[in-house]
């Protein structure tokens, strides 16, 4: 077993505020962007509708990829550091997860959508009448603060309990339940 030393009082409290505030700015980011996403489909301007889709791409995707990793880091930081661990509680094996597949998103799948989107303002405000915002743009902005939130409740609420405790399995009831049913 690999044993990790605990990290001080004053230097938990410095990691868990940077790990707060990157998770406080990615949300935000991720909300202003789901803000620039629907000004850009519900508008009937196409030159606001242009602007808001480029500034999507402007801002959103190397910031936001940022704070994802500054919270991913800092997330495994306190884990490694604290009596949680980083796969000993379902809750934060739950975030580590949702974190770096989220993470892995934002940088192979959502970055060429929104630069894909990026080219339509431009071509929107330049005239094209061909060129139209696709609607696909709007499921990264409504699953990704939905997904955060449910990382904020898991924060606050920590269910589940350990994912092994003494030698028998522990964790959401639907896996125990299949645990003690052999499925």
């Amino acid at each position: 077993m690999v044993t990790t030393s605990k990290l001080s009082g004053r230097t938990r409290k410095a990691v868990l505020l940077v790990h707060v505030l990157s998770a406080a700015a990615w949300l935000g980011i991720d909300l202003a962007l789901g803000i620039l996403v629907v000004v850009a489909l519900s508008t009937e301007d196409v030159s606001t509708a242009g602007v808001a889709i480029q500034a999507v791409d402007l801002f959103a995707i190397w910031p936001m990829f940022g704070a994802s990793v500054v919270c991913m880091v800092s997330g495994v930081v306190l884990g490694l550091g604290s009596k949680y661990g980083l796969v000993r509680y379902w809750w934060v094996a739950t975030k580590l997860v949702m974190n770096v597949g989220m993470s892995l998103l934002i940088a192979f799948a959502l970055r060429p959508g929104v630069r894909e989107a990026a080219g339509i303002g431009r071509r929107m405000l330049n005239g094209d009448p061909a060129a139209v915002i696709p609607s696909g743009i709007l499921h990264p902005v409504v699953v990704a603060p939905t997904l955060l939130l449910f990382a904020y409740v898991l924060s606050v609420f920590k269910p589940w309990g350990r994912i092994r405790a003494a030698g028998r399995v522990t964790g959401p009831p639907a896996s125990r339940s299949a645990a003690l049913s052999g499925v």
